[in-house]
């Protein structure tokens, strides 16, 4: 991979690091003896092997930790220990699962496991009973508590809180390996949490593409915080997932800046991929009525928020014809006249700037008003 010059290290999920971790203490409770690198096996196959930061031998239990490694990644959870605690089950209970301190419980539906289940979820749960099959053969009764120190306070930068997931990190992936600035992990958070609101019963969710937007798009509307998805610069990302899980009425928000790329077609309004036409910005503006001066002073700008703020002082409602524009283009991604979409516009200050009304968003039926 190949990003600005640059090639990126992959790394592996915690998933994995938990699975490395359960082999190892198994193995340990089992012969008394930690092995000097533990491999795993991968949904696809691979073996990669890991070194134990972490080897504790107790009555009844043995317990080994691994050190997150999430290559080039800039992965929150980069450099945690993650440790699995193996002790002997129950006859005939199978592998069990328990959240030790730092790592979360699931406590509203929607998600992949029920309320009440520690988020370890379902394919590191199946990465982890392969382990302990390599080491204890089929059938084996063992309890798995996975811990994560500072898990509770690293979680305080993901989303578990708004996805009802309490007392620590998600012990996460589906691959095995994290693959850096694939943005997977966002977009399904971004699921989940379309998810969470529709197992809620919320017939409005609202995307915005930051902080400030997402502010201004709960206060206008008074929606709650399962209501609201962290959408990011990943507005096809969430559009897409819709269509496929309706909701019956879509809020998506943003600053000037990235509902004019949206605008413009792009449905990843990541400042990577493109940068705003300020001179289609000012054909917009000419045919909402700008001067030639105001035309010419809004393509030499240096910012989108500069050339809204010398139409603003013309009287000129940019921000509605912008968002007329991104509607059309968000429309697209839903094409189902059951999902009705909104379209808000925020200042750097969280003041509307533009809108449309909710609108269905079949494509090929009316569309929102460009005035």
């Amino acid at each position: 991979m190949d990003i600005d010059s640059k090639t990126l290290r992959r790394g592996w999920t915690t998933g994995t690091c938990a699975a490395a971790a359960t082999k190892a203490a198994c193995l340990a409770l089992m012969t008394g003896e930690f092995p000097a690198m533990v491999e795993v096996t991968l949904p696809g196959g691979q073996r990669p092997g890991f070194a134990l930061a972490i080897e504790e031998v107790g009555e009844g239990f043995a317990k080994a930790g691994i050190i997150k490694d999430a290559g080039d990644d800039p992965d929150v959870t980069h450099g945690a220990l993650i440790m699995s605690t193996v002790r002997r089950g129950a006859p005939a209970s199978g592998i069990t699962f328990k959240a030790g301190p730092g790592v979360g419980t699931v406590t509203r539906p929607g998600l992949p496991l029920p309320p009440g289940e520690p988020s370890i979820n379902p394919v590191p749960r199946q990465m982890i009973a392969q382990a302990i099959t390599e080491v204890a053969g089929e059938g084996a009764d063992f309890e798995v508590e996975i811990s994560v120190p500072d898990g509770e306070k690293i979680a305080e930068k993901t989303l578990n809180g708004r996805l009802g997931i309490v007392g620590g990190i998600s012990i996460l992936g589906t691959t095995g390996i994290v693959i850096p600035y694939s943005c997977s992990a966002w977009i399904h958070s971004i699921w989940r949490g379309i998810d969470v609101a529709r197992a809620a019963g919320l017939d409005h969710i609202s995307g915005a593409t930051g902080n400030t937007s997402e502010k201004a798009a709960q206060a206008y509307h008074d929606l709650s915080d399962v209501a609201l998805i962290d959408m990011g610069d990943f507005v096809g990302g969430m559009l897409k997932y819709i269509r496929s899980h309706p909701v019956p009425k879509v809020t998506v928000a943003g600053g000037v800046a990235k509902m004019t790329k949206l605008a413009q077609g792009m449905l990843d309004v990541h400042s990577k991929r493109g940068l705003a036409d300020l001179e289609a910005l000012a054909k917009v503006a000419e045919d909402a009525g700008a001067d030639a001066d105001l035309v010419a002073r809004i393509i030499a700008a240096n910012t989108v928020a500069q050339a809204f703020e010398m139409a603003g002082a013309r009287g000129l409602k940019l921000g509605d014809r912008i968002a007329a524009l991104a509607w059309k283009t968000a429309a697209k991604s839903l094409g189902d006249p059951k999902i009705a979409l909104e379209i808000l516009v925020f200042d750097r200050h969280g003041q509307l700037a533009g809108r449309t009304e909710f609108t269905p968003s079949d494509h090929s039926g009316s569309l929102a008003p460009e005035s």
